[in-house]
């Protein structure tokens, strides 16, 4: 097994003096696709911020390290730089900044001096990366999200994710509001990353993206953890059974964070 990608030990994570994540630990190794799944409130989107950087999020203690270097002494820019990537639950809209320009933009500041990515190849990939996605080329003269659904949002955030190739994607309710065309273009993509220098993070409620895309591992998180990890068929279960019989089995009677907010 090739060393991981994304290495989390025991992390804690507060926001204004609160606990939200709790001696959180996980490794993605390249090639694999995880995927976590649990209840509202259970840390799931800190923990997706908190590896970004978001300034929000104290960690308080633990360890986050891709290809063992010390991912929480970086800045934000320096993250995206070394590979990692977040599609977000709720993608930001920027006016006056077509999606053109701020794909080649950010795929040129990963980029040395003199190795930038030209035009005529720039918009090669980016027409072949929109026809997979069924996207209409109008798209990338659009302002960044504007006036976009949101399924186009989300399928906006793939085309950032396949135009950029990080090394590590955290993708944060992808899935969130798609119809099942739109699910099945968006796991596409996704899918047509997965390879050995490529590894996975998605947070998903629902079983049925998981139908289409793969994952190599399930985890479950409630109280800012992960409680439980299977295969497959772990997802299955929860998706016929609910979460029910996994606070019976650990005993817990709430698998919430100790927080009056989303997490």
């Amino acid at each position: 097994m090739s060393a991981p990608f994304l290495k989390i030990e025991n992390l804690h994570v507060s926001i204004e003096g609160k606990e939200i994540l709790k001696d959180f630990s996980i490794e993605i190794n390249g090639g694999e696709i995880h995927a976590i799944m649990g209840p509202n409130g259970t840390g799931k989107s800190t923990l997706a911020s908190a590896i970004m950087g978001h300034p929000k999020y104290e960690i308080t203690s633990g360890s986050v390290t891709m290809n063992g270097e010390d991912v929480l002494e970086m800045e934000v820019d320096e993250r995206a730089q070394a590979g990692l990537f977040l599609a977000m639950q709720y993608p930001s809209e920027i006016s006056g900044i077509t999606n053109a320009d701020f794909l080649r933009s950010a795929i040129n500041a990963g980029r040395e001096e003199g190795e930038e990515l030209s035009l005529m190849k720039f918009i090669r990939k980016l027409d072949e990366k929109m026809d997979l996605l069924e996207m209409d080329q109008q798209f990338a003269q659009r302002y960044l999200n504007e006036g976009f659904s949101g399924g186009e949002k989300k399928r906006n955030e793939i085309l950032q994710l396949m135009m950029l190739e990080p090394k590590l994607a955290i993708l944060d309710e992808i899935d969130s509001g798609l119809d099942i065309d739109a699910l099945k273009v968006v796991s596409k993509g996704v899918n047509a990353m997965r390879g050995s220098e490529f590894g996975c993070l998605i947070i998903t409620h629902y079983q049925r993206l998981l139908d289409y895309i793969k994952p190599d591992k399930v985890h479950v998180m409630m109280q800012g953890r992960i409680v439980k990890s299977g295969g497959s068929e772990l997802a299955q279960r929860l998706e016929a059974e609910g979460y029910d019989w996994i606070k019976e089995e650990l005993g817990i009677e709430d698998e919430r964070v100790n927080v009056n907010q989303e997490a």
